[in-house]
């Protein structure tokens, strides 16, 4: 799938996210290694600590599916210039694909284009232990 395409399927999932308190909805596709799609949106909760952002979301899904190997993120936001993921989706997304392109967009066609080593200089990886 192409940008547009991959920003046009974060658009449609948008529409689902559930953020009545701060009213910020959020959509992200994760495309895997093999071309697989999977989507995510934000998801708040009364207790805001528990609120998932969408790129998280969008991991889970794909980890949950069997999917752990990823190429590119596109994140579509309200917001001019377009959100970044946080910190905290950054490093989830780390753990993954230290080599992701994220791709942020808006309801503007406001489009830029990061790698996630630009976006987390530092992140980090445990060395397995099983």
């Amino acid at each position: 799938m192409n940008d547009e395409q991959l920003i046009n399927a974060a658009i449609k999932v948008r529409e689902k996210a559930y953020a009545p308190y701060s009213k910020f909805k959020t959509g992200a596709v994760l495309l895997g290694a093999y071309g697989e799609i999977y989507a995510g949106a934000n998801v708040e909760n009364s207790s805001y600590s528990l609120t998932v952002c969408a790129e998280r979301v969008a991991v889970f899904n794909a980890i949950s599916a069997g999917c752990k190997s990823f190429v590119k993120l596109v994140l579509v936001s309200g917001s001019s210039p377009p959100a970044i993921p946080c910190g905290a989706c950054l490093q989830v997304l780390f753990e993954f694909a230290p080599d992701l392109v994220i791709v942020c967009a808006n309801d503007e066609n406001e489009v830029n284009t990061f790698s996630l080593s630009q976006l987390l200089p530092q992140g980090f990886r445990l060395k397995e232990k099983f």
